[in-house]
């Protein structure tokens, strides 16, 4: 009897331990465009809380005719069902903005930079609009969904450049968006406003 206490025992104190070391296993993560391992953390705010980066400004309604029913159409994609060309764009004039920026970010798993404009003073953009120095369309790997949102970034003024860099990996996109809030001219209270769009894509 004595014996099988022992055992009994002995199982609860390796499920207790086993139980403790879940939170504290750090996710190697997987490159959001490759696939391939990497060490970085996983602290990116999940895909489908992309709305959570800009949750501290106020909005405006971003359309596109290449996001139906929540997917992203083939030609914006780099793959070889797509055209590689930026996504159509439309949104209503911003009162007070002179100018508008733009990110597209592939949020699963970290932050992958797709689309990035600076200067911009239209407010209906053709399919294809974005220069290739500005834009990379989507490349997943194979499997499962990627979710990239676009974010338009309405502004008071110019900014003396935009963070980041197209066709690469970030975790500080929430940085990179706040860092619009300061005009080139070193004032703060420059973000007015941010229109936003989610969709997936898959290959």
């Amino acid at each position: 009897m004595k014996r099988w206490k022992n055992v009994a025992v002995l199982v609860v104190i390796s499920f207790l331990l086993s139980f403790a070391g879940c939170g504290k296993k750090e996710d190697a993560g997987t490159n959001s465009e490759t696939g391939s391992e990497t060490n970085v953390e996983m602290n990116s705010i999940p895909a489908s809380e992309g709305d959570e980066l800009i949750k501290a400004y106020s909005s405006f309604e971003l359309k596109s005719e290449d996001l139906n029913n929540g997917v992203w159409d083939d030609v914006i994609s780099n793959t070889d069902r797509g055209s590689n060309v930026s996504p159509q764009l439309s949104w209503q004039p911003v009162e007070g903005a002179s100018v508008y920026a733009i990110y597209m970010i592939d949020l699963t798993p970290h932050y992958w930079i797709h689309w990035i404009s600076d200067g911009v003073t239209e407010t209906n953009l053709k399919q294809g609009w974005a220069p290739s120095s500005d834009y990379v369309g989507p490349y997943p790997p194979e499997g499962g969904p990627h979710t990239y949102d676009i974010y338009v970034i309405a502004l008071k003024k110019p900014v003396e450049r935009l963070k980041g860099g197209v066709d690469s990996q970030t975790l500080k996109v929430q940085e990179f968006i706040d860092s619009t809030d300061t005009d080139a001219e070193g004032n703060t209270g420059n973000i007015i406003s941010i229109g936003h769009l989610s969709g997936t894509f898959t290959r």
